[in-house]
């Protein structure tokens, strides 16, 4: 007979992983998946996904942003971001325009109902986020920021 679905998802369980988790990688993206997991429960409400999200702050921050550049900071196929600013444009939360310095290219702004909600949803992710890494000093949370961001740059194409 097979295990029980109480035994299987027991937290008490033997950590089978335990070399897996020697190596940064691996750790990183059970990491990531906890928060990731986290983050899709605090978008919800909003209506939001982590790359919709990502999207809507960036136009935000960035008036005017070509649908280019924005598809090359999020490292998106340039396809897949029309579907996505397809969905911002028909929730009324952005505008596209013809771009005024290439006729060629689009612009994309926030719209008063964009910039609302993206402030909402900001100061939800800023609030998950604080819950999550609320084990963590403020050196800490730096740490793990800067040594993210020197394998970034270490590997940027």
């Amino acid at each position: 007979m097979g295990r029980s679905a109480d035994h299987r998802s027991s937290k008490k369980t033997v950590q089978l992983d335990v070399r897996l988790r020697e190596f940064v990688g691996y750790t990183l993206r059970r990491t990531s998946s906890i928060i990731q997991a986290d983050l899709a429960q605090t978008l919800k409400p909003f209506d939001l996904r982590m790359l919709t999200f990502s999207a809507l702050s960036l136009i935000i921050n960035n008036p005017g942003l070509r649908q280019s550049q924005l598809a090359d900071a999020m490292d998106v196929e340039h396809p897949n971001m029309v579907s996505l600013i397809d969905d911002l444009e028909a929730r009324n939360l952005i505008t596209r325009e013809r771009s005024t310095s290439d006729r060629r290219a689009y612009a994309v702004c926030g719209t008063e109902a964009g910039k609302r909600l993206y402030e909402a949803a900001h100061k939800a992710v800023a609030d998950h986020e604080n819950r999550l890494l609320a084990g963590l000093n403020d050196d800490q949370r730096q740490q793990i920021l800067g040594a993210m961001e020197m394998i970034q740059t270490a590997y940027k194409i």
